[in-house]
């Protein structure tokens, strides 16, 4: 009898990375509410960002002083640099006293996305006064009430300051890149999964989770999911039925109804959890505190995939390091918040600008809900990434931007997975960017 011969099977191992959470800032632990109002947070904004706008302005225009708001009068029209908090005045910004006004526009004034109008005007604040600002130089659709910046001018006969130029705080300081060779890794995004909403094909999150799981394809396909070192979920990962949550009492049916949701994504996450190492960050839609920062979503609602070491609940704002790459990135409130009030040509110029501007959500608390800190406001990025993140986005977009000190930052708009089935690849090597794409066809 002959004996047969069996090739032995080639067994691949996953690829680690060292990963450090960073979401220390923007959990809120010993913080204690004693009715405190919101001007403390702009107060201290204020506080840490003229420290660093001070330092720039010794090698922007030396020669130029430096006012307070209040000393503009004793200038005299000369001009001068003064550095404040943009406050930006808004014709159609919606106002909470309309809800019970009387006598109401029949037609709506602007398009419900978007409450820009051309008679928007910026004001400048210290804790000296307000000056309001004039000139073709700073534009009031790129500018937000909450950024902070230094600007050279000199005031007019009318009171306002004639803005000449503006000095934004730009890219805060960076970690080195590690120089030591490296090898191919790679860090999957998700966001919008919306399980249980009305446009999400369980299917197509099925493939993903079997590609990087490295159940799908052949020898080569498995050797590339085996250099996948962490999976990211950029919020919204469930979807409630509109109208079960009203208010009312529950009946048991609508009861389990409610659960539904996250037991079919916590199956799915078991799947991706027992295979490497994942984080989920709340969003807008799930189960969580509604102002930023969100808190970590409670893991009680993921019995299965929670068991396992691998499962990180984390906040939102989301910060960690692997292998030494810092990544910082939203679920994407803060940059629909900026789109409804100023302009830019797509999304991603406006996650450039928060960078720039050295501020995650720089609307917060005046347009998007924030915790109201005493002493501190989390969201300043004191600390320039390498990756910078948002998620639920219209369409995926990337794109490399380098600082005036050398930084190079990775830009990435991940995509609704449940209406576009893509989710982003990124290399920890050379920070290069990918789509996974996945679609299902049911044949009528």
């Amino acid at each position: 009898m002959e004996t047969m011969e069996i090739d032995s099977e080639k067994i691949l191992h996953r690829k680690q990375a060292t990963y450090t959470s960073l979401d220390e800032k923007f959990e809120i632990k010993k913080e204690a509410y004693r009715g405190q109002q919101y001007s403390q947070i702009y107060f201290a904004r204020l506080h840490l960002m003229r420290t660093v706008l001070y330092s720039l302005v010794s090698n922007w225009k030396p020669h130029l002083p430096i006012c307070t708001i209040l000393q503009l009068e004793e200038v005299e029209g000369k001009e001068c640099i003064i550095v404040g908090t943009l406050y930006k005045h808004m014709k159609l910004k919606p106002c909470i006293l309309d809800e019970y006004s009387k006598e109401r526009s029949v037609t709506p004034l602007v398009k419900p996305h978007n409450f820009m109008h051309p008679d928007d005007n910026l004001v400048l604040e210290d804790d000296s006064g307000r000056v309001k600002l004039g000139g073709s130089v700073i534009l009031p659709s790129i500018y937000v009430t909450g950024v902070v910046a230094a600007l050279h001018g000199k005031e007019t006969s009318a009171g306002d300051f004639l803005v000449l130029d503006v000095l934004e705080a730009g890219l805060p300081p960076q970690i080195e890149h590690p120089l030591t060779p490296r090898e191919d890794k790679y860090v999957v995004f998700v966001s919008g999964l919306s399980v249980g909403g009305s446009t999400c094909n369980p299917l197509q999150f099925q493939l993903l989770v079997d590609h990087i799981t490295g159940h799908l394809g052949d020898e080569k396909e498995q050797g590339i999911a085996a250099e996948i070192v962490h999976f990211v979920v950029a919020g919204n990962s469930v979807e409630f039925r509109h109208g079960l949550l009203n208010g009312q009492n529950l009946a048991a049916k609508d009861q389990s109804r409610l659960s539904e949701p996250t037991k079919e994504l916590d199956i799915l996450l078991t799947q991706v959890a027992a295979s490497l190492p994942l984080d989920i960050m709340p969003g807008s839609d799930d189960p969580a505190n509604f102002s930023l920062p969100q808190q970590p979503l409670n893991r009680c609602l993921f019995p299965g995939s929670s068991a396992y070491n691998t499962f990180r609940s984390c906040t939102n704002p989301h910060c960690f390091e692997l292998d030494n790459i810092r990544f910082l990135g939203t679920s994407g409130q803060n940059i629909d918040d900026l789109e409804k009030y100023s302009e830019a040509k797509d999304k991603l110029e406006f996650v450039e600008r928060t960078l720039r501007w050295r501020h995650l959500a720089p609307t917060t608390p005046n347009t998007l809900g924030c915790y109201p800190f005493v002493d501190r406001d989390p969201f300043l990025i004191d600390s320039c990434p390498h990756v910078y993140f948002v998620g639920n986005q219209d369409k995926y977009k990337t794109a490399l931007i380098k600082g005036s000190e050398g930084q190079l930052v990775r830009l990435i708009c991940i995509p609704k997975f449940c209406d576009t089935g893509v989710a982003v690849v990124l290399n920890l090597r050379n920070l290069e960017c990918h789509t996974l794409s996945f679609g299902t066809e049911f044949s009528s």
